[in-house]
C-alpha cells in the first residue's frame, strides 16, 4: 500500500508554526491532507496535532537523547513507518526495555533527515507546539473535504477523535459524518469554557445563566449501559478501574442508560484537598487518609435512548436533578450580577476554584471552548525574576522566549519555581531578544536539549497564574500553575520580587 512521505508532514507542521494566521493555518492543513492515501491519514492527523494515535508512548528525554543516528541526506521515511515504529514501541516493557527502545528509535533515526529526526523528537515526548489543535485540525479536515466545518466538529465531538472522522470525510463524504451519533460507552469530546474576569461579567454578557462551583479536581465523564460502565478522564482515558465506588453509584441511578458530565475531588473533612494532591493520589491510586472521595455532575448528554447535547442546559439540568439528585454541581440560575459575585464568593470560600458560568439557552457544544460556558477565577500575580530564556523554536525561531522565573530567597538570591512561554507578544518577543543579551551570564545546553540563555538578575515580570503546587522539578519545592506573563515591570527592582515564601504559601 501506497504511504506518503513523512518530510512533507514535517514541511507542513513547520509551515503551520511559522504563520500567525488561523486562516493560512487551515489552507496549509487542508491542502495537505487533501492528498493523502486514504492509509495514512488517521495516523498524519495524529502527528499534527502533536500526539500519536496511539496515545502517551512512554518515551522521554532519556531515551530520545540515547539514539545516536547521523541525519540521512535523503529524505525516505513514510508515515506507515513511523506509525508502525511507535506501534513496536508500545510493545516494548520489562527489564532493558529502555535499550530496546533506543534501538528500535535508532532505526527510524537512521533514515530521518535533519528536520525529521527534529519533529520526531519532539513528537515522541509530547513536546510538538506547531500551532496544528484541536480546533484548527477540525476546520482543515473541512477545507480538504469541502465539507462545513460545523458538521466535522460535530462528528467529532461524538467520536472523540478526529482521525477517523477524518478518513471518513476524505473518503466517504458528508453524509458518513452526518451519520456519526452519540454512543452510550463511546466516549464524547467535552465542552470547554472560555475565561472572564469575574462572574457579574459573565452574567451580564450571557444573560440568565446557571452559576455553579468549579472543583479543582478530575474531571470524569461516565457511561452507563444497563450495568456496563465506563468513566473516561477529559482526555478521554479510560479510568474506570480507578473508580469502584463511583461505577456502584452510577449503576444505582434511576435510568438504563446514561451519559455523565462531572468532577471528581478528594475532600478532607468540608475541605478540598488541593488539586496536586488529587491528581497525584489519583495516578498512584491511594486514597488519602480520613479523606472521602466526592463526586459531582454538572451535566447530562443522554438519558434511557435520549441524546440531550441539542437540548438547552435549562431543560438538560432537569434531566440531570432526576438522575443524580444531591450530587448535582452547587449552584443557582440567575440572571443577577450582582447574586452572580455572591456565589463566586461563596465557591471561593469554600476552597474551590471558583465558579462556571453557563447561559441557560445553551446546547452542549462537546469538543469546543465556546462562549456560553465561562469560567472565573481569582486572579493571582507575582513579581518575579527572569533568570533565562529558551531559544525559540517553529513560529518563535530566532527570539528568546520561553522565561525562566525565580523568585527572592532569604539570601537574596533567586530560587526558581517555574517556565512559562504564555502571553507574550511578539513585540514582547523580540524585545527581549534585543535586550537580554545584554544581561547575559552564559549560554548553556539544558539537560532537556533547550538552548538556554541565563541572566543576571535584572529584569522583574509580572506574573499572572492560577496557584502553584509542590513540584521537586525546582529548587523553590513548588511549580506554578498555567503561568502567563502580564507585564515587565521596569519600575521595579530584583529585591522588590516577591519572595519564596510568599509563593510557597500559595499552595497551602
Amino acid at each position: 500500500m501506497r504511504s506518503s512521505l513523512f518530510v512533507k508532514l514535517v514541511e507542513t507542521s513547520a509551515a503551520v508554526a511559522a504563520t500567525s494566521s488561523r486562516k493560512d493555518k487551515t489552507a496549509l492543513i487542508g491542502g495537505y491532507l487533501v492528498g493523502l492515501p486514504a492509509g495514512d491519514i488517521v495516523a498524519a492527523v495524529a502527528f499534527l496535532t502533536g500526539e500519536p494515535r496511539q496515545g502517551r508512548i512512554g518515551v522521554g528525554w532519556a531515551t530520545v537523547g540515547g539514539v545516536e543516528a547521523a541525519p540521512s541526506a535523503k529524505a525516505s521515511l513514510t508515515i506507515a513507518m513511523v506509525d508502525a515504529t511507535i506501534d513496536s514501541l508500545m510493545t516494548i516493557a520489562g527489564p532493558g526495555s529502555n535499550e530496546r527502545r533506543v534501538d528500535e528509535l535508532g532505526k527510524l533515526f537512521d533514515l530521518a533527515t535533519e528536520p525529521e529526526a527534529d519533529f520526531l523528537r519532539r513528537l515522541m515526548i509530547g513536546d510538538l507546539r506547531q500551532g496544528a489543535l484541536a480546533g484548527l485540525m477540525a476546520d482543515g479536515i473541512a477545507k480538504a473535504s469541502s465539507i462545513p466545518a460545523k458538521v466535522v466538529r460535530r462528528a467529532s465531538m461524538l467520536s472523540g477523535d478526529l482521525g477517523p472522522v477524518a478518513e471518513l470525510a476524505l473518503t466517504e463524504g458528508r453524509a458518513a459524518l452526518e451519520a456519526v451519533t452519540l454512543e452510550v460507552l463511546r466516549p464524547v469530546q467535552p465542552m470547554l469554557a472560555s475565561t472572564s474576569p469575574d462572574a457579574a461579567a459573565a452574567v451580564a454578557e450571557l444573560g440568565e445563566s446557571s452559576v455553579e462551583w468549579k472543583l479543582d479536581g478530575i474531571r470524569i465523564q461516565v457511561h452507563r449501559s444497563h450495568d456496563d460502565v465506563l468513566i473516561v478522564t477529559r482526555n478521554l482515558n479510560d479510568v474506570t478501574a480507578r473508580f469502584p465506588a463511583v461505577v456502584d453509584l452510577v449503576r444505582s441511578f434511576p435510568c438504563e442508560s446514561v451519559v455523565l458530565d462531572g468532577e471528581s475531588i478528594w475532600m478532607v473533612g468540608d475541605r478540598p484537598e488541593a488539586f496536586q494532591d488529587t491528581a497525584s493520589r489519583f495516578s498512584q491510586e491511594t486514597p488519602p487518609e480520613g479523606a472521602a472521595l466526592d463526586v459531582r455532575f454538572f451535566d447530562i448528554l443522554h438519558r434511557d435512548d435520549v441524546d440531550l447535547i441539542d437540548e438547552p442546559l435549562a431543560d438538560r439540568r432537569v434531566h440531570l436533578g432526576a438522575v443524580v439528585g444531591e450530587l448535582l454541581m452547587p449552584g443557582e440560575i440567575t440572571d443577577d450580577p450582582e447574586r452572580a459575585e455572591e456565589l463566586f464568593a461563596a465557591a471561593v470560600e469554600a476552597g474551590h476554584e471558583g465558579v462556571m458560568v453557563k447561559a441557560v439557552a445553551s446546547t452542549y457544544e462537546a469538543g469546543r471552548r465556546g462562549k456560553s460556558w465561562r469560567k472565573v477565577k481569582p486572579v493571582r500575580t507575582l513579581d518575579l525574576v527572569v533568570l533565562g530564556a529558551e531559544w525559540g523554536h517553529g513560529r518563535r525561531q530566532g527570539w528568546l522566549s520561553n522565561l525562566h522565573l525565580g523568585a527572592r530567597g532569604a539570601d537574596g538570591k533567586f530560587v526558581m519555581v517555574g517556565k512559562t512561554f504564555k502571553g507574550l507578544t511578539d513585540e514582547l518577543l523580540q524585545w527581549q531578544t534585543d535586550m537580554f543579551p545584554k544581561h547575559e551570564r552564559s549560554a548553556t545546553e539544558s539537560t532537556d536539549g533547550r538552548h538556554v540563555m541565563f541572566l543576571e538578575p535584572h529584569f522583574v515580570v509580572e506574573i499572572a497564574l492560577d496557584g502553584v503546587q509542590r513540584s521537586t522539578r525546582y529548587p523553590g519545592g513548588v511549580a506554578l500553575r498555567f503561568a502567563r506573563v502580564k507585564q515587565y515591570r521596569p519600575d521595579k527592582k530584583p529585591a522588590d520580587a516577591d519572595s519564596i515564601e510568599t509563593v510557597q504559601a500559595l499552595g497551602t
